[in-house]
């Protein structure tokens, strides 16, 4: 398929869109909070048979390679409706790193299964610190004949229940690796950890000595990390700006049908005032997650810095338009039965992902130069 052109895109968009608004309703969103998996098995095989998890994953191995253009706009469309699932996690994260091992072989036994939908992948990454750098991995991983075995923890680990492919970041004597792990060997414990937005599923992974097959050069993992944690924030930037425009539209909805001293509340002059503010707040974000996925498709010298920018821009974006909207609302959006709180929830939640919005006004300076 390669690069979608503007219509194919929008066709695309409005595809899903239909779909997202038939198989995740508010309903299903409020059940997956109540299962295990977190996520319809149902709608995961439709989007996989859609094409969507494999938008990042080159034709040679079963993907579109339609790109992070793409996978931005799809991203938007599950940020509106908060769909539940590990596309971010499988087809955007561990795609990506398994892409940017340079491990042909690897992408080769790997791949086909995550753009096909069969098999759901996660990457372990992280320590108990939460940060999303070279610094903040924890895991360790030694030789033992011609074999590896990994050991240590690992946290806010996306989906990692629901995978079966498991991609470790370890460091080694040549410096950090990446490695795929031995889903059912012995010496693996995985437990769920509590997330402010509970449509969402994170584990933390405890590892003795497991075993592991390296991918790609050791010493040199995190080349492929990076390349996935670039794809990862351009798509929960996409998703935050996408939600934020959606919650901006309930809260519009209200303003108008809701009545207090004989008169629609939009019409009074601070409801419409702070609507406005938050209007330039959701279109900025969607215009610097749509930049940032340019910039990393064509892969310009200054990327980095776009990304960065969407990072904080987006994520920022939707915590306020999300908070600020519930108070628009008034009492009723304090209640559960209410889906207000479902997207601060999921608001809060993603500016934990891949490092917070003071690392990533951190990283802009420097991409900046200064």
């Amino acid at each position: 398929m390669g690069r979608l052109s503007t219509e194919e895109l929008t066709s695309l968009e409005d595809s899903l869109a239909r779909l997202l608004r038939d198989q995740s309703p508010m309903t299903a969103v409020r059940a997956s909070m109540e299962t295990e998996d977190s996520f319809s098995q149902e709608l995961w095989q439709q989007l996989a048979a859609m094409g969507i998890t494999g938008l990042l994953i080159d034709e040679e191995y079963g993907g579109s390679g339609a790109g992070p253009v793409t996978m931005e706009r799809v991203m938007e469309q599950v940020g509106a409706t908060l769909m539940c699932g590990p596309l971010l996690a499988s087809a955007v994260l561990a795609a990506g790193v398994i892409s940017g091992s340079g491990d042909h072989a690897a992408e080769a036994r790997l791949l086909p299964a995550i753009a096909g939908g069969d098999s759901i992948a996660t990457v372990l990454l992280t320590g108990p610190k939460g940060t999303w750098t070279e610094e903040g991995v924890a895991l360790t991983a030694a030789p033992q004949g011609n074999r590896w075995t990994v050991s240590g923890e690992a946290h806010y680990v996306l989906h990692a229940a629901n995978a079966n492919c498991w991609l470790a970041v370890a460091r080694t004597d040549q410096g950090l690796a990446l490695f795929e792990l031995d889903r059912k060997a012995q010496g693996i414990s995985c437990n769920r950890q509590r997330s402010f937005d509970h449509t969402l599923r994170i584990d933390q992974i405890t590892l003795d000595a497991v075993p592991g097959k390296a991918i790609g050069t050791p010493g040199c993992g995190w080349q492929a990390v990076e390349q996935g944690l670039n794809q990862a924030l351009v798509a929960l930037a996409g998703e935050q700006a996408g939600g934020a425009r959606r919650m901006l539209e309930i809260t519009v909805e209200y303003a108008k049908l809701r009545y207090q001293f004989g008169r629609p509340i939009g019409s009074y002059q601070a409801i419409k005032h702070m609507a406005a503010d938050l209007i330039i707040e959701s279109e900025s974000a969607v215009s610097a997650a749509r930049k940032a996925a340019a910039e990393l498709d064509a892969r310009s010298s200054d990327y980095p810095g776009w990304i960065s920018l969407a990072a904080f821009a987006c994520a920022d974006a939707f915590n306020r338009v999300a908070a600020d909207g519930i108070q628009m609302h008034g009492g009723i959006a304090f209640t559960w039965e209410h889906p207000a709180h479902l997207y601060l929830r999921r608001a809060r939640a993603g500016v934990q992902l891949f490092g917070n919005s003071t690392y990533h006004r951190e990283n802009y300076v420097r991409a900046l130069g200064g």
